[in-house]
């Protein structure tokens, strides 16, 4: 007998199930990790010309002139100290000025968009020029070990490292000594750090701080003050309200391209992906999808949430969520600890990305 029932309406969801980050365990090759080195995406249009100076910071016009001369005097024969010379130089080009620059400002100055400029501006070939993290930096000396590194990087003119970690002093030696061959080889350096934990009451970096850390560095590099206004009196911004576990599932199937994990499984996952693959981990990701978020359990998971958080706001991935508002993640006690700075950075971050997504619902 035929049945006259009407079939229900169809929800508009994509045939194909959405993407897993849980699913994914990417082997990241060593020659990926070094070509990867240049600015994420989110910087690549970044330029000199594109930094808007506070006119109340006269330090903020100053560091874009220091900068692009300090681009234009890279433009020379790659090593100026003990490294390689041409043949046919009767004498290598003096240096007018330590071959280093470090870039000393607090929050949202604009630290990260000069570095990556200076790393356009310098002119060279991009193979010959690095950008990247302190992290993926020590990520590249454990994919190729400590001798393969400064044979692989001696052959730059630039090497650029944001967010220099000074709160591991055991990689804060290792990567010291690898800057050490490195500038012997003729590599010029610019960086930004973060600030010592000590320090983290503080609302900018100390120069000084930087430079004894980095110990018998100190010498090449010239310190950049980029004054700017102190983050802690911005506050960061309200993470927007989660949505529901409905909403955000119905996303991940409409949307092409969308992962769709659990938060507590997701978390469970990255112990078993080394951080120097989170960005493989999200390749070609058009929005991660994140059911039940739950506050970070300890301190190891939420630096690794840390690294995923810097990822995927590197490559302007939206993110959705149920559960609890990106602001609570982490407890009082890390707020307050050693890696404060980082968690209130994952928190901007995912805040921001959180809003990106809010287009995924409403469209």
């Amino acid at each position: 007998m035929s049945s006259s029932t009407t079939a229900p309406a169809q929800s508009p969801i994509a045939d194909s199930a959405p993407l897993s980050l849980c699913a994914r365990e990417p082997q990241v090759p060593a020659d990926r990790l070094v070509a990867e080195m240049v600015p994420p995406p989110r910087f690549d249009s970044v330029r000199f010309a594109t930094y808007i100076p506070d006119p109340k910071q006269p330090s903020q016009p100053e560091a874009v002139r220091v900068l692009s001369d300090f681009a234009a005097g890279l433009g020379g024969a790659h090593a100026t100290g003990a490294g390689k010379r041409r043949w046919f130089a009767k004498k290598p080009a003096a240096p007018t000025g330590p071959r280093g620059v470090y870039l000393d400002g607090g929050y949202g100055v604009g630290k990260t968009h000069l570095l990556a400029s200076l790393w356009h501006a310098t002119p060279a070939a991009p193979e010959q020029k690095a950008f990247g993290t302190f992290v993926e930096l020590t990520n590249l000396v454990g994919a190729l070990g400590f001798q393969q590194t400064v044979k692989t990087l001696s052959g730059h003119r630039l090497l650029c490292i944001d967010e220099f970690e000074l709160d591991d002093p055991g990689d804060t030696v290792l990567v010291s000594s690898l800057l050490s061959k490195l500038v012997e080889a003729g590599v010029a350096l610019a960086a930004t750090s973060n600030t010592l934990p000590g320090k983290l009451g503080e609302g900018r970096f100390a120069a000084a701080d930087f430079l004894r850390e980095i110990q018998g560095l100190s010498a090449h590099f010239r310190p950049l003050r980029i004054d700017g206004e102190d983050y802690r009196h911005r506050g960061l911004p309200e993470a927007p309200a989660p949505f529901s576990d409905d909403q955000v599932t119905r996303v991940a199937y409409a949307t092409e391209g969308a992962s769709l994990d659990d938060f507590p499984h997701l978390l469970d996952h990255l112990a078993r992906v080394h951080p120097s693959r989170y960005g493989a981990l999200t390749d070609d990701l058009k929005a991660v999808c994140l059911t039940d978020v739950q506050p970070i359990p300890d301190q190891s998971t939420a630096l690794r949430l840390v690294v995923l958080a810097d990822r995927l706001y590197d490559r302007e991935v939206p993110v959705l969520a149920s559960g609890l508002p990106f602001d609570q993640l982490f407890s009082e006690e890390m707020l307050n600890g050693g890696y404060r700075k980082k968690y209130f950075r994952a928190i901007s971050r995912l805040t921001a990305l959180a809003r990106d997504a809010k287009g995924l619902v409403d469209g």
